[in-house]
Order: C-alpha cells, then structure tokens, then sequence
C-alpha cells in the first residue's frame, strides 16, 4: 500500500495546524475546513468511559449507516494511514457505543475519533485507497465540516 502521510479524512485538518481547534482560511476561493459535530451527524465526547482497552461513547448519530474509527496520533500528528479501532454504526441515533482499541491506551493519549460512511452497504470497513487520498468508507462531512474530534483516552 502506498504511504501517505493524511488521506483524504484527515486532510481537511491540516489547514488546522496541530491544535484542530480553528479552522484557517486557506484562500479566498477555498472554504474553510474544520472537524467537530454537525447537524444531521455527531459524536458526543463528553463523559468517554473506559474500561481497559475499550471506550464508551454515549452517544453517535450518523445520517446512513456506517462506522466509528479511531485513528491514532504519532508524532504529535494524526496518522491517516492507519486506524486502531472501528465499530459499526446504524443510521439514526446509537447509545452507548463501544469500541475496542488494538493497541495499547494510555491515559491523556491523543486520537482522532470520526465517522466513516459504508458506502457499499456490505458492514465492512473498506479502508482500502481508491486513491492518494481517500479510503473507500469515506469519512463524513457536513460541507467543509468533518465529524471528528481530536480528544484524549480517558
């Protein structure tokens, strides 16, 4: 698989800087990008639970089905290439949505939590490049808005 540094999920925060708390104007053409929640999709990160290796979010409502995907931070930077957690997610409003986390979870560790759309409907993650830039369950985006959030374990 070829390496990229931000697949097309996570390209929208490096007009972010490193904080991915405000959106830049990236030109008076371009729209500003940011991540957070949306209207119609959102993911509630207050009061994450964890239990060993798994977190608990309250709730995530996605409009279509699709996943919950935690992407790691290396360097102090997302990594797109690669996620370390993925649980599905039905269109509508979920409760209490676990998620086991492959790797090891230190308390105060940065990680991307986002939705992904399952695009071809088959319940598997497909997070295979269709090109330099997007994974086929692409991520959700409410206009410029992705719905992610860069938030610390518990």
């Amino acid at each position: 698989m070829k390496k990229v540094k931000i697949i097309g999920m996570i390209a929208g925060l490096a007009a972010l800087g490193l904080s991915f708390t405000a959106a830049q104007a990236q030109s008076d053409a371009a729209p500003e990008r940011s991540i957070g929640n949306g209207s119609k999709n959102w993911i509630t990160t207050e009061g994450v639970q964890r239990q060993d290796g798994t977190l608990t979010f309250s709730e995530v409502q996605i409009d279509g089905n699709g996943w919950l995907v935690i992407h790691p931070f290396e360097d102090g930077a997302p990594n797109g290439d690669k996620y370390v957690a993925s649980t599905y997610v039905k269109d509508g409003k979920n409760s209490n949505v676990s998620i086991k986390v492959h790797k090891g979870l230190q308390t105060g560790e940065m990680f991307i939590v986002m939705l992904h759309r399952d695009v071809n409907e088959n319940q598997v993650l497909d997070f295979v490049f269709v090109d330099e830039l997007n994974v086929m369950d692409t991520a959700v985006f409410e206009g410029s808005r992705m719905i992610g959030h860069a938030i610390p374990a518990p």
